[in-house]
């Protein structure tokens, strides 16, 4: 019976490389001279600490813009908290988003329910198993949960016939 598995998993080699790219041009870039800006990544963490808000909107500019180059899809990170650091500086966080959580993985599976296509669907954790006797059904689901626009980058792995 063919099958596939819906998950969301983050590489974070390639967001270590568009890190360092962001750090980079941010020591190259006139704007910047004379600030002390840092981007720090702990396990799904990124910091940015910087000298103002205006400079922290341009870092975070730098990094989506960089994720987007090293082919990372930018939804992968959210916005936290914006507060004041020591110094007359401000320390921005960001979580990354890696599995899908219960709550959108519950919408997926009614949504794909309700389309009365014949397939089941499961949640295994933080991913979702998709099974069906036919691969046309299969590939119409793929199409129906990219078109969903759940809010977090959906990878299709695993396919099997």
């Amino acid at each position: 019976m063919p099958s596939f598995d819906v998950v969301n998993r983050l590489d974070f080699q390639e967001i270590d490389n568009a890190i360092g790219n962001a750090i980079r041009e941010i020591t190259n870039r006139y704007d910047f001279k004379g600030s002390d800006t840092t981007i720090e990544r702990k396990e799904n963490d990124l910091i940015v600490i910087t000298d103002d808000e205006l400079k922290v909107n341009q870092v975070h500019d730098l990094i989506i813009t960089h994720l987007v180059r090293r082919k990372v899809d930018p939804l992968c990170i959210s916005k936290s908290s914006l507060e004041k650091a020591g110094g007359n500086k401000v320390r921005q966080s960001y979580k990354f988003v890696d599995g899908i959580e219960q709550a959108i993985a519950k919408k997926i599976t009614a949504d794909v329910k309700s389309s009365k296509i014949k397939v089941q669907i499961k949640i295994n954790g933080n991913e979702l198993r998709v099974d069906g006797k036919k691969k046309d059904d299969l590939q119409s689901v793929m199409k129906m949960i990219e078109d969903f626009n759940v809010g977090i980058p959906i990878q299709f792995v695993n396919f099997r016939d």
